[in-house]
């Protein structure tokens, strides 16, 4: 049995997060106290089993989906910077399932309650402007998962536009992939290092500052591509900007 939502979110640290940018964790952290919304961080670095899935390992992602769930259930809501991780658990939690009853009910219960950072600000804590300074300019890479899996394009802009000082330059081509894809960075280098540069080539035609997007993978893959191509454009993750933790 499941037990009874209660009224605290749940800040759910995914791995990329957890191992290779933790002050997007932590930015998170800071813009939900700043609301003043009750969150515990249970279990940091435990998978959603994204990676299993994507390689084919269906009873792998399956175990590490049922301790996903365990963990999470017990709150009023999940939310987490990573529009990734929240499609596996919105999107394919339920199908993982389809043979499980007991497993499946649970699954879509957290899954209706899982919401990536920005959409969660803007529709369930219906708050904009969270009293944040950065002057930059800045543009918005949008990622596959967060715009095209989930529908969250317009979102981080909204809050984006305010942000005292911010000036958001919107490049040609926002949601062109980063080629990080998760293990594709891995099993596809070539390629995703091509469509990387090809990327940070958009972004520093633009002249600005900083990109900023909601997903950590394509952060480190678009940093490493301008970093690459000599380009002084910083990368930040919109919780990072949020949180006020960005720095020219």
């Amino acid at each position: 049995m499941s037990p009874e939502p209660r009224e605290t979110i749940s800040l759910f640290v995914p791995c990329v997060v957890d191992q290779f940018r933790p002050g997007v964790a932590r930015a998170s952290a800071d813009v939900l106290r700043k609301l003043d919304l009750g969150f515990e961080t249970p279990g940091p670095g435990i998978c959603c089993g994204q990676p299993a899935f994507n390689q084919g390992f269906r009873e792998e992602a399956r175990r590490v989906a049922r301790k996903w769930i365990q963990h999470h259930e017990a709150y009023s809501a999940v939310v987490a910077p990573s529009g990734s991780c929240v499609n596996m658990v919105r999107n394919h939690y339920p199908a993982l399932f389809d043979k499980e009853p007991d497993w499946r009910r649970r699954a879509l219960a957290v899954a209706a309650r899982t919401y990536e950072l920005t959409e969660y600000l803007v529709h369930v804590a219906k708050r904009l402007d969270l009293g944040v300074q950065c002057p930059l300019r800045a543009t918005y890479h949008d990622s596959c998962h967060v715009t095209r899996h989930l529908g969250v394009r317009e979102e981080p802009r909204r809050l984006l536009q305010h942000v005292d000082g911010l000036v958001l330059v919107e490049m040609e081509q926002s949601d062109r992939c980063c080629g990080f894809g998760g293990l594709f960075r891995w099993t596809h280098a070539p390629i995703s290092r091509a469509l990387s540069e090809e990327k940070a080539r958009m972004i520093e035609a633009t002249g600005v500052d900083a990109v900023i997007t909601a997903e950590t993978g394509c952060l480190l893959n678009i940093e490493a591509a301008l970093d690459r191509i000599g380009s002084r454009v910083k990368a930040f993750h919109v919780a990072e900007v949020l949180g006020g933790m960005a720095r020219a």
